[in-house]
């Protein structure tokens, strides 16, 4: 497992938080991650922009559409991580799309990542019988693909779960990101098939946007993913989000802290 995905999983239940890249703009991107750092987030999901986000309800597409249309380019996010590398060294992984990596060139971009002290990648779109192209590379340069699970067949949760590194996306829903109301998947079943065949940590995303859902989905796994939350407040705040992020992530950081 990667160092960092092993620190932000050390401290017991882990918060993971998510933002696009480049929405409203890199300079924003920069402060709220120092905000989400400040707050307590253990572990930060950066988005890579991309046209045709496939896994991604409304509120996450609209944040590509808006950082793209700010001409957000995969090398302007890495001369962004390159300050933020500057100032902490939160750990931090891509969560974007099989084509970004693929069309940058897939040694090139996992090398820019070790370099930038980056710690894995998550990429939606390819499947467990695809990831060897990426898996391969990634765990050259000590990096971790991460696997994510659905609410599917139990054999296949276990066979994705028996080669997973770093952490495991369990989604919390079939569908699209998005903010729900109720989650009704029953995550200790999925978190019980994973424990049966590994160790590696497993995070619940997928829909949570109160403190209340980040407990109830943290006492039943190692940690809970929000993204499309986060990215509402950024619309609503543009450039002066980061302290509305801040507030924010320190409530469901402070939900986390209670149930363990």
């Amino acid at each position: 497992m990667n160092k960092g995905i092993e620190r932000a999983f050390s401290k017991g239940k882990a918060f993971i938080a998510f933002v696009t890249s480049g929405d409203p703009d890199l300079e924003t991107t920069e402060e709220i991650v120092y905000a989400m750092d400040r707050a307590g987030c253990d572990l930060i999901e950066l988005g890579i922009p991309f046209s045709d986000p496939t896994a991604e309800g409304p509120v996450i597409q609209n944040a590509n559409i808006r950082a793209l249309s700010n001409g957000v380019t995969t090398d302007k996010v890495f001369e962004m991580i390159s300050r933020i590398r500057k100032k902490t060294d939160i750990p931090m992984v891509f969560m974007t799309y099989a084509n970004v990596v693929y069309s940058y060139g897939i040694e090139k971009f996992c090398k820019k990542m070790a370099e930038r002290n980056m710690s894995g990648m998550i990429l939606p779109d390819v499947p467990y019988e695809e990831k060897e192209e990426f898996d391969s590379v990634c765990k050259a340069y000590g990096l971790d693909l991460i696997s994510m699970i659905a609410p599917t067949s139990h054999e296949r949760i276990q066979m994705i779960a028996k080669e997973a590194n770093g952490f495991i996306y369990c989604v919390s829903s079939l569908g699209v990101t998005g903010v729900r109301s109720t989650i009704t998947t029953d995550i200790s079943s999925m978190v019980k098939l994973v424990r049966e065949v590994t160790d590696v940590p497993v995070a619940v995303g997928f829909g949570i946007s109160t403190p209340e859902q980040a407990y109830n989905m943290a006492k039943q796994s190692d940690g809970a993913i929000v993204g499309s939350a986060i990215i509402k407040i950024i619309e609503k705040y543009k450039k002066e989000a980061p302290t509305y992020v801040e507030a924010y992530v320190r409530d469901m950081v402070k939900a986390l802290e209670s149930c363990e």
